[in-house]
C-alpha cells in the first residue's frame, strides 16, 4: 500500500510563467493553471504534471561542478536527438559541457534529451 501518489514535480524560479512556457512548448502540453507565484503544465487540469514556483533567489545549479547541486534534472524521450536539440535552443535551453545531450532549462535546470528506448511508441506518431 503507498502513502500517495506524485502530484507535480515542481520546479523554483524567478519566472513561474516563463520556465511553465518554456516547457509546455517543449513537452507538448498545455499551460492549466497559472498565478503570479505558480504555473502548473499538464495534459489536463485534472492530471499531475511539472509545476513552477517563484523562489526570487532561486541560484541555478552549477553542474557537473557540485558547488551548488543539481537539485532536479528530467530525461526527456525524444525521437531524434539531433532534431531535439534545435528544438531546445529556439525555446531558450543552453547546452551544458561535460555531457551528452545536457541542457540548461532558462532558469538553469539541467535536462537531458535522450533517445527513445526501443519499447516506448513514437514520440510524435
Amino acid at each position: 500500500m503507498s502513502i500517495g501518489r506524485l502530484h507535480h514535480v515542481i520546479f523554483d524560479c524567478p519566472e513561474p510563467l516563463a520556465m511553465a512556457t518554456f516547457y509546455s512548448q517543449l513537452l507538448g502540453a498545455p499551460i492549466t493553471y497559472t498565478d503570479d507565484d505558480f504555473a502548473v503544465v499538464s495534459v489536463d487540469n485534472r492530471t499531475s504534471g511539472l509545476a513552477f514556483q517563484r523562489s526570487r533567489d532561486q541560484r541555478p545549479p552549477t553542474w557537473p561542478d557540485p558547488a551548488i547541486p543539481q537539485q532536479i534534472h528530467l530525461d526527456v524521450m525524444v525521437d531524434d536527438q539531433a532534431v531535439a536539440h534545435e528544438r531546445v535552443l529556439a525555446l531558450g535551453a543552453t547546452p551544458l559541457p561535460g555531457g551528452d545531450h545536457v541542457y540548461a532549462d532558462p532558469a538553469g535546470h539541467p535536462f537531458c534529451l535522450i533517445p527513445r528506448p526501443h519499447w516506448a511508441p513514437p514520440v510524435n506518431g
